[in-house]
């Protein structure tokens, strides 16, 4: 098993998952299955809602569109080759393929670090400055916003995918995951890998953790409005659309922050996969409920569009 890669298209990666646990392959298959089901379903709904009901198309809705997209492409990069392997005995994947996935499960992860950023700020000014609401938020400027999330998740991707597949890959071909991962890809290089893993903390604090600050700044400043507020129907809504804004923030960020802002060891790995999986499947599943269950704007917006 011990051979250089020269990174051709006959090269390939055998994907080890969770072939540690054979006895759950099954019983993970049908699982993730409903989850995927559930996420393209669920997403999919607030994608076709908010274009079609015109009382939508605000801001908050825009991003949350822009959110539900990330995630349909966000599970789609890496849970298709995930249940091919758990149903059957080929666990491979190819060199380019690899790097195909690697690429776009980095940008889509990056992006929604931003957009959940974006997304706060509109919060922010909705509570906050909500005369000059329309003015601060006019279209443009959330298009703008939109574009400059996606942008860096790619960009920081197309820096980071480079860096890994610039390193020799000369080890085994079992990649220790359920996909292609830097992390996981890096422990194939007989070279010494420590700059690649030092751009990894670095690069995801600052996707990470200056995220985070921003988000609680933002809902910091909302707090002290809340508190001020004497209307019963306003903090309801505050409560209504912010909650579940933390809700979904609180359920990407956990995760994350466990699997890439602490020091690799085995058992760390084998807990990864499973913290992966978390928010890889499940996370993106529950944001649509999360945001539809309680609003009223949603709704009202399928009623009117059943007439």
């Amino acid at each position: 098993m011990m051979e250089k890669f020269n990174g051709t298209s006959q090269d390939y990666f055998i994907l080890l998952g969770f072939s540690n646990w054979p006895h759950l392959e099954i019983a993970l298959f049908v699982i993730i299955l409903m989850f995927y089901l559930m996420t393209l379903t669920g997403n999919t709904f607030i994608i076709i809602l908010s274009y079609l009901d015109s009382h939508l198309h605000t801001p908050m809705y825009f991003f949350l569109s822009n959110l539900s997209f990330l995630d349909l492409c966000y599970t789609t990069s890496s849970i298709p080759q995930l249940l091919v392997n758990l149903w059957g005995p080929e666990k491979t994947i190819s060199y380019v393929g690899c790097m195909v996935q690697l690429y776009f499960v980095l940008a889509l992860g990056g992006t929604e670090c931003i957009l959940l950023v974006v997304m706060s700020y509109d919060r922010y000014v909705a509570v906050c400055k909500p005369l000059h609401y329309t003015v601060l938020m006019h279209p443009r400027l959330c298009h703008l916003l939109a574009v400059a999330s996606w942008a860096c998740g790619f960009i920081n991707s197309a820096v980071h995918s480079l860096f890994t597949f610039w390193v020799p890959l000369c080890g085994s071909r079992q990649v220790n995951h359920f996909f292609c991962e830097v992390p996981a890809l890096l422990q194939l290089s007989c070279f010494d890998t420590h700059a690649n893993e030092l751009t990894i903390m670095v690069t995801s604090s600052i996707f990470v953790l200056v995220p985070l600050i921003l988000i609680f700044t933002s809902y910091g400043a909302i707090a002290r409005v809340v508190l001020r507020m004497q209307s019963t129907t306003g903090l309801q809504k505050v409560f209504g659309t912010c909650g579940a804004h933390l809700t979904v923030v609180s359920l990407f960020f956990i995760p994350i922050m466990c699997m890439y802002l602490q020091p690799s060891t085995e058992n760390s790995q084998e807990r990864g996969k499973f913290i992966a999986l978390f928010y890889t499947v499940v996370t993106p599943s529950l944001n649509p409920l999360i945001y539809t269950l309680r609003n009223k704007d949603v709704r009202g917006a399928v009623k009117r569009l059943m007439g």
